[in-house]
């Protein structure tokens, strides 16, 4: 009798197994933006990193899709309704979602930590002091993007923390390539881009253009440029395929380090960019400014400021706050 209630016991127990392994999700949405800021994600695509991580882990055959949005308004409202599990923004937004949601989103870790560049046409203007009603600044997403957040530190730094906002109605939201498009045109009255790689880059190269600060500039060297974050109810409900992804976005910028030229051919192939070619890439990734890295950098200040600001209400006590406990390092 004991012994055929343990092979029954037994039985359930293996029937249960596989139904375990499936009680995760079978399929997720990852969404990027534009340019070299989200190249890990676009290694992590083309290598089909995502999907060797869940296949060892016992998920079987996990399908991945990828959508590219032009902003993170659009990211917001896809992550809180469920259409995408997997996000990547700058410091500026995750913040602010971890605080709008009271650390219902938090991040996995960083894509990189790069400088971005406040291009502009217009040569009368040499530093942010010389902006004036009839300009107007590009951005990815006025208020919250990397972008905007470090016009908001550059006017604290210049008119005093009262007047971080001094420079938000001249700022416009659109995506890098319309901005970058809409800048060398000459002719629209978008003069000034707070861009990223390799728009930076290419912009640079029109003579009309000169560079008015950068992002380190204000953050006092190396720091965060791209995050990847996702809800804690996801995290806690699938920890296999929460695995997958983190593990996936470490191998992603193993990746690129040790294989620029590789991973400049990818994001050629991937972007469909003709305005670069894989030398012009692997060029822009020697920069050693640029660092393809999941160890966050000044996320504390990033939090301090928009804290102090009145951006966000709640100041994380760390800087660990922010991050799920796979991130063990960091600042």
């Amino acid at each position: 009798m004991i012994v055929r209630l343990l092979c029954a016991a037994a039985l359930v127990l293996s029937m249960l197994a596989p139904l375990a392994a499936r009680a995760e999700v079978n399929e997720i949405t990852i969404s990027k933006e534009y340019g070299l800021g989200y190249l890990p994600y676009m290694i992590m695509e083309h290598e089909k990193l995502v999907e060797k991580h869940a296949k060892a882990l016992g998920l079987g055959d996990l399908k991945i899709n990828w959508q590219t949005f032009g902003g993170s308004s659009l990211t917001e409202t896809a992550l809180l309704a469920g259409q995408v599990q997997f996000v990547s923004s700058g410091p500026g937004w995750m913040l602010t979602m971890w605080d709008k949601t009271k650390g219902g989103v938090k991040s996995l870790g960083s894509l990189d930590s790069m400088p971005i560049y406040l291009v502009t046409r217009n040569a009368a203007i040499k530093s942010i002091g010389d902006f004036s009603d009839k300009d107007k600044i590009a951005v990815p997403a006025v208020k919250s993007s990397s972008q905007a957040v470090a016009l908001q530190m550059a006017a604290a730094k210049v008119w005093g923390q009262q007047s971080a906002y001094k420079l938000d109605p001249l700022t416009v939201s659109l995506s890098h390539p319309d901005a970058m498009a809409a800048l060398l045109s000459g002719i629209s009255e978008i003069d000034t881009h707070f861009a990223s790689p390799p728009f930076q880059d290419l912009e640079l190269r029109d003579t009309r253009m000169h560079r008015v600060m950068s992002s380190y500039d204000v953050m006092g060297g190396s720091s965060t440029f791209i995050l990847a974050s996702t809800t804690t109810k996801f995290h806690d409900e699938n920890p296999k395929t929460y695995r997958a992804v983190a593990d996936a976005l470490v191998d992603a910028d193993t990746f690129i380090n040790k294989n620029r030229r590789q991973a400049a051919e990818i994001y050629i192939e991937m972007s469909k960019d003709k305005r670069l070619n894989v030398d012009d890439v692997e060029k822009i990734l020697a920069n050693p400014d640029y660092k393809y890295t999941t160890v966050p950098e000044k996320m504390a200040r990033y939090a301090d400021f928009l804290t102090t600001i009145g951006s966000i209400k709640t100041k994380p006590a760390s800087w660990k706050d922010l991050f799920f406990d796979n991130v063990t390092r960091g600042s």
